[in-house]
C-alpha cells in the first residue's frame, strides 16, 4: 500500500501549501477562483484528452464498468431523495451533493494507487471513463441549466458538447478508439497544459479550506451524508454486485471496491466554484473522504487480498 500512501500524502502536501499561501496573505479568494476557472477551462480538458487517449477502452465493457456504475446510480439516488425530501435543496445543491457523494477521484489519485497498490493503472480506467464520458457531462449540462436557466434540446445538446472538459473527453476517446497519436509539437504543449490541471485543483482547494467558512458550517446533516454515501455506500454496493451478482473474485474484485472506495474528485469543488453552488459541501467533503478513505482501502486490501 505504498503508493496509495504516496499519493494521499502528495495531495496533501499540495494542499498544504495552498493554505500557506493563503495564510500569509499571498492569495485570496479572488485568486482562489481564478485557479479554479484555470483548472475548468485549460488545464482539465488537456489532462482529460490525454488520459483518456493513452487508456485501454476496451477494458470499458467489464464486471468493473457495471459494479463501478451500479454503485454510483445508488448512491446518487439515495443522495437525490435526501436532497429532495429532508433538506428541500434547489438542483444546483442537489447535483454537487450528488457529485460529492458518488464522483471518486480516479484520475490524479485513482491511478497512482491502481499503479502502485494493484500493479496495473488500467484497472481504474472503466471507471475514470464512466465518470468523464457519462457522469460529469450529464452533471454539468445539469448545472449549467440551473445557473443560466431554461432551454429547448438544442440548447442541452449544444451545452452538452461545448463544454471544454467534454470536449476534451470526447477527443481522448476518438483517439483511443482510433489509435491516433499526436506529434510531438502538438503532444507536448497539451501534456504541459494539462499538468497544471492537478496542482490548481490542489492549491485552490487548499486557499478555500484557510479562507472559507469552517468545516461543516451550516451543512452538519448534509456533510454527514455525502461522507458516509461516498465512504461506505458506495464500496459496499459495488463489492456486493461485483462479487454476488458478476462473480469478480481476486484482483479484479480488490480493484473495484478499492476504486470505489477512493475519496471525492477535487474537480467537484472546481465545478461547485465554476457554478457557484454547493462550494461547502463539496469542499468539506473532499477534506474528510480525503481523511476517510486510507482506513477503508486498508481495511478493503486486508479482507481481499
Amino acid at each position: 500500500m505504498l503508493g496509495a500512501l504516496t499519493g494521499f500524502v502528495t495531495i496533501g502536501i499540495v494542499i498544504a501549501v495552498g493554505m500557506l499561501v493563503a495564510h500569509i496573505g499571498l492569495f485570496d479568494m479572488p485568486a482562489q477562483r481564478v485557479l479554479a476557472r484555470l483548472a475548468f477551462y485549460v488545464g482539465s480538458p488537456c489532462l482529460m484528452l490525454l488520459t483518456i487517449a493513452e487508456a485501454d477502452v476496451h477494458r470499458l465493457l467489464s464486471a468493473n464498468l457495471v459494479a463501478s456504475f451500479t454503485a454510483v446510480v445508488v448512491v446518487c439516488l439515495i443522495w437525490v431523495l435526501l436532497a429532495r425530501f429532508v433538506w428541500k435543496l434547489d438542483v444546483g445543491a442537489t447535483t454537487i451533493g450528488a457529485l460529492s457523494s458518488a464522483y471518486v477521484n480516479a484520475g490524479n489519485l485513482g491511478i497512482p494507487i491502481a499503479a502502485y497498490a494493484l500493479g496495473d493503472a488500467a484497472l481504474v480506467a472503466p471507471t475514470l471513463l464512466m465518470q468523464l464520458l457519462f457522469l460529469q457531462p450529464l452533471a454539468l449540462v445539469v448545472l449549467d441549466r440551473h445557473v443560466r436557466g431554461g432551454g429547448g434540446v438544442r440548447r442541452v445538446l449544444v451545452t452538452a458538447v461545448t463544454n471544454p472538459l467534454t470536449v476534451g473527453s470526447l477527443l481522448g476517446l476518438l483517439m483511443a478508439i482510433f489509435g491516433v497519436r499526436l506529434p510531438t509539437p502538438i503532444h507536448a504543449p497539451i501534456e504541459l497544459l494539462g499538468e497544471l490541471a492537478v496542482p490548481a485543483m490542489l492549491l485552490g482547494y487548499g486557499i478555500a479550506l484557510r479562507l472559507g467558512p469552517g468545516l461543516g458550517a451550516g451543512i452538519g446533516g448534509q456533510l454527514w451524508a455525502t461522507s458516509l454515501l461516498k465512504l461506505l455506500v458506495q464500496p459496499l454496493v459495488a463489492w456486493a454486485v461485483a462479487a454476488g451478482l458478476l462473480g469478480a473474485e481476486g484482483l479484479p474484485l480488490l480493484a473495484i471496491v478499492v476504486t470505489a472506495a477512493l475519496p471525492t474528485a477535487q474537480n467537484i469543488f472546481v465545478h461547485a466554484t465554476r457554478y457557484d453552488v454547493g462550494t461547502a459541501v463539496s469542499r468539506d467533503t473532499i477534506l474528510i473522504t480525503t481523511l476517510g478513505s486510507v482506513p477503508v482501502i486498508l481495511l478493503a486490501v486486508l479482507l481481499l487480498s
